[in-house]
């Protein structure tokens, strides 16, 4: 398939004509052909429009042909072979080994949802039947069904080309939850965009689905990007960057005369606690694999270790000895845009010249657009006193606080903003301390995980990935995962309605053969 620089509305592909952009290899900043051509505000209304238009179709499409649809996607982005592969990779910086998993996370995605479609749970169909005869008031027949929200703008990722981009989490769950998708494409991967929507146009071509499921707009500018937020027939919107992008997003939404949810990743420093026990008795093996967290991609993942927490100490110093030692060795590493890498450089810097942190640890030095990892040391004093100190640098760089002893250090967890993550690492000498902190990261965080780092996430059922603000906008929602379709979704009440007009989901002969909920109680489907 070849690139041509071409947007994609509705069924209709087609270069833009408000101004260019090009893809940059991400190892020398070189400019890659062809020139994409950006949305007009009349792009993007048509856009809009047929998103609307598709909405009302689309989600009364049958859940099999919903997930065939899902499938199909997969299927088409398979079908791309190294083209996309090669593209990606020269436009990331990122090695074939990543853009192959994250192809496969992103074919994953979408064919766990279509299971997620044809179990039908999403639904959550309830049926309060009629009591007429009930003292003193008869009750009404009640029945409740969940529906998509509308036409959802999704914003491609810079870290993601993939799994947090075109097709991938947020595109995956909106369509499940049978909302059309308008995406954005991130100016740093744009023929990998291109690509990727040609394959999912293809799909719904091909499945039949209505036109306007789908399109794909490039944005030389805010312009396109704010107006696609403002636009009053997009319900929702699913986002992952910055926290300076993602509030902007969110003042837009909610000055609209209509506001919507605005579900943005954001900013997470993912804190890292080493208990005594584990510290003493795995500090070494400890300190060198959270050098390899800490560089995995450059250290370009929101869930990077930004923070390590313990009490000083020996065995401290152990991990730190272990870590720096690493970390020394570990070499420069091709960052995504020259943006992001200039963005991480000037954070490093400006931690290095604080007055109350030392360096400990660099990586080997690069070139231009290579990030050096960097590793920080602060007392639990200083980090309180100087808040800056929480500012996350999306890199390979991390600061270990030194506690005086524990009661200081649920001080700093305290202090903590919103994370995504939060690892613990625990003997069983460290049970009782670990269970006194856990209530506190349950406050703070949308994952807790023992013994590891939060570098790795599992895409399955119960996973969260999301947390209390500004981890993410809302942090009672996910974005991997298959709860992650509930951010789409909003219930409808039907209250006396003739069977032959309620939706399948809810008539008496439950046609879709769903688990509901009958006057409260889980049932399963006859026969």
């Amino acid at each position: 398939m070849t690139i041509l620089g071409e947007q994609i509305i509705g069924h209709a592909v087609a270069k833009g004509t408000n101004g260019e952009l090009k893809g940059l290899d991400a190892a020398t900043g070189q400019a890659i052909e062809p020139a994409f051509g950006g949305a007009s505000l009349a792009d993007l209304d048509r856009a809009c429009a047929l998103a609307d238009e598709a909405f009302d179709a689309y989600r009364e499409t049958s859940l099999e042909a919903r997930a065939a649809f899902l499938e199909a996607i997969a299927d088409e982005i398979l079908a791309l072979g190294d083209e996309l592969i090669e593209r990606c990779c020269q436009e990331s910086g990122l090695p074939r080994p990543r853009i192959e998993g994250e192809r496969g996370r992103t074919m994953g995605q979408l064919k766990m949802f279509a299971g997620v479609l044809r179990d039908g749970g999403f639904l959550d169909a309830r049926v309060d039947p009629a009591m007429p005869d009930r003292k003193p008031m008869a009750r009404v027949d009640l029945r409740l069904r969940n529906i998509g929200l509308g036409p959802v703008a999704v914003f491609g990722a810079s870290n993601f080309p993939l799994a947090f981009s075109v097709a991938g989490g947020d595109t995956a769950s909106a369509l499940a939850a049978g909302c059309p998708v308008v995406a954005k494409a991130h100016s740093a991967h744009p023929g990998t965009s291109e690509l990727v929507g040609r394959a999912v146009l293809k799909a719904a071509q091909r499945c039949g689905m209505p036109e306007g499921v789908f399109s794909l707009l490039f944005g030389t500018g805010r312009e396109i990007g704010q107006g696609l937020v403002a636009d009053h027939r997009i319900k929702a919107v699913g986002f992952t960057g910055s926290r300076a992008g993602g509030t902007a997003l969110m003042k837009v939404a909610a000055a609209r005369p209509e506001p919507i949810p605005v579900y943005a990743e954001m900013s997470s420093i993912n804190p890292v606690i080493l208990f005594p026990a584990a510290l003493a008795a795995h500090a070494a093996a400890t300190g060198k694999a959270f050098a390899g967290s800490l560089t995995l991609g450059a250290g370009q993942f929101c869930t990077n270790p930004g923070l390590v927490l313990a009490v000083e100490g020996p065995d401290l110093d152990a991990f730190v000895a272990a870590a720096s030692e690493a970390l020394s060795a570990m070499p420069a590493a091709v960052m995504l845009t020259p943006g992001i890498h200039k963005a991480y450089a000037d954070g490093v810097a400006a931690i290095e010249s604080h007055d109350a942190v030392k360096t400990v640890a660099k990586g080997q030095a690069g070139g231009e657009l290579r990030g050096q990892a960097a590793l920080f040391r602060v007392s639990a004093t200083d980090f309180l006193a100087h808040p800056e100190l929480q500012d996350e640098v999306f890199g390979a760089a991390s600061i270990v606080i030194a506690c005086r002893d524990e009661a200081e250090l649920h001080k700093v967890v305290r202090s903590l903003e919103g994370q995504l993550t939060a690892a613990i690492h625990i003997e069983e000498g460290d049970h009782e301390a670990a269970k006194a902190m856990l209530p506190l990261l349950e406050r703070k965080v949308g994952r807790i995980l023992v013994n590891g780092f939060g570098t790795g996430v599992e895409v399955g059922h119960a996973m969260v990935h999301g947390g209390p603000y500004p981890s993410t906008a809302d942090g009672r929602s996910t974005s991997v995962g298959s709860k992650a379709i509930e951010r789409f979704l909003r219930p409808v009440s039907y209250q006396d309605v003739p069977d032959a007009l309620l939706p399948d989901a809810l008539k008496d002969a439950n046609p879709l053969g769903l688990w509901r909920r009958h006057d409260g109680k889980l049932v399963a489907p006859k026969g």
